[in-house]
């Protein structure tokens, strides 16, 4: 039995020794000691990322104001279509006068009807008539304030000099001035506005809202839609399907344009039918072609939508002339959809004799291009196979 003891000993001593290799769980303590440097991980990359995000809003900022600023800070015509009704003798040197510093682009007329009918098919903006006892200058309101403002300006001051210079020659002659022709220098020129704003719209701004609130909902709608179709897999029913609603919102967002309109008298006389047209129109060249983008590239097709609102609207001729812009501006504005659109609308609206022809192919090609390649998109086959995530039952 006293062999045995130290045996048992032996066997008390062997679980202490069991249990030493459970000690080395001490050596968790570096892992604690890593959890500070995780932190400061996080720490530093939130301040990357913020450093980041900071960067990148100031120089979209100061992109897009210097792209602001240099559209409209100093808008000045070039070339701005007026005509002319004026004998041969002074044809030459009214013409010289007015394309002196390129503001004016002049086109000759036989006739102040012939003239009224330009303006109101937007051949020009206005003109001026020398043909009779008293000058006349016809403008178009409608056509844009900026324009009219100008053409009244400079017509005033060309009328100002003249007067001033009959005033110095009579009195150099000696010859004294009677009431008549005192009444004659002192009157105020004749001003006909061929085409005016209506009474509900004395600034001209209302195009420009209204193109603005369909380029963003367009944007909002098509970056909707670009998330929501891709959930389903992909075949020429869900092509259909897409370009369906496509559809189906232009119609709904030109109605609701339609009918706030009406709230505030925009547009009261204007073809309603041919206003839905042309509005329904406009939204689906913004929404089918920020689709297609959509479709092609991803999420970051929305920023075609994007481009539509923040830089098109600017260009788009709604409160700045396309001769008021640069050279720049106005053909890229004249070839986006808030252009096109807005010069169809203003046409449309104001303007019934206008050909729109122009304008409207180029919404078409937006549109139609946008559609195709959101059918196109639909049609290949899914290389993933997936899956669909939403049923739509197609």
């Amino acid at each position: 039995m006293a062999d045995d003891e130290p045996r048992t000993g032996e066997l008390d001593t062997d679980p202490g020794a069991d249990e030493k290799p459970d000690e080395p769980e001490v050596a968790e303590e570096p892992e604690s000691a890593e959890e500070p440097e995780t932190g400061e991980t996080s720490v530093k990359q939130f301040r990357r990322f913020a450093t980041a995000v900071c960067v990148v809003g100031m120089l979209v900022q100061l992109l897009l104001t210097a792209y602001y600023l240099g559209m409209g800070h100093k808008a000045a015509p070039h070339d701005l279509p007026v005509g002319l009704v004026a004998g041969t003798d002074q044809r030459e040197s009214i013409t010289a006068m007015l394309e002196e510093n390129g503001a004016f682009e002049v086109a000759d007329y036989a006739s102040a009807d012939l003239l009224t009918t330009a303006i109101k098919r937007r051949e020009v903006y206005g003109g001026v008539d020398v043909t009779g006892d008293e000058p006349v200058l016809y403008v178009a309101g409608a056509a844009g304030t900026s324009a009219a403002s100008l053409l009244r300006t400079t017509y005033n001051n060309v009328m100002q000099q003249q007067k001033a210079k009959q005033v110095t020659t009579m009195a150099q002659a000696g010859d004294s001035v009677g009431i008549t022709v005192a009444q004659a220098l002192i009157a105020t020129p004749r001003v006909t506005d061929v085409v005016p704003l209506p009474a509900d719209d004395v600034n001209g701004v209302s195009l420009g809202f209204l193109t603005q609130a369909l380029s963003l909902g367009g944007t909002i709608a098509s970056m909707g839609l670009g998330r929501l179709i891709p959930r389903t897999r992909r075949s020429w029913r869900r092509g259909v399907a897409h370009l369906a609603t496509l559809v189906l919102y232009a119609v709904g967002s030109a109605a609701v344009v339609l009918w706030s309109m009406s709230w505030f008298g925009v547009g009261e006389g204007a073809d309603r039918v041919e206003m839905l047209w042309i509005f329904s129109l406009i939204s689906l060249a913004v929404t089918g072609s920020t689709a297609g983008a959509v479709a092609l590239v991803g999420p970051a097709g929305a920023l075609v939508g994007a481009f539509y609102f923040t830089i098109g609207t600017v260009i788009s001729g709604a409160s700045i002339l396309p001769e008021f812009l640069p050279t720049f501006g106005r053909e890229l504005g004249e070839h986006l959809p808030t252009g096109a659109g807005v010069q169809a609308v203003r046409d449309n609206l104001y303007f019934p004799d206008a050909p729109i022809g122009g304008h409207l192919t180029v919404l078409v090609l937006y549109a139609a291009i946008g559609c195709l390649i959101v059918l196109i998109t639909n049609i290949l086959p899914n290389r993933t196979d997936r899956t669909s995530e939403v049923d739509l039952g197609l």
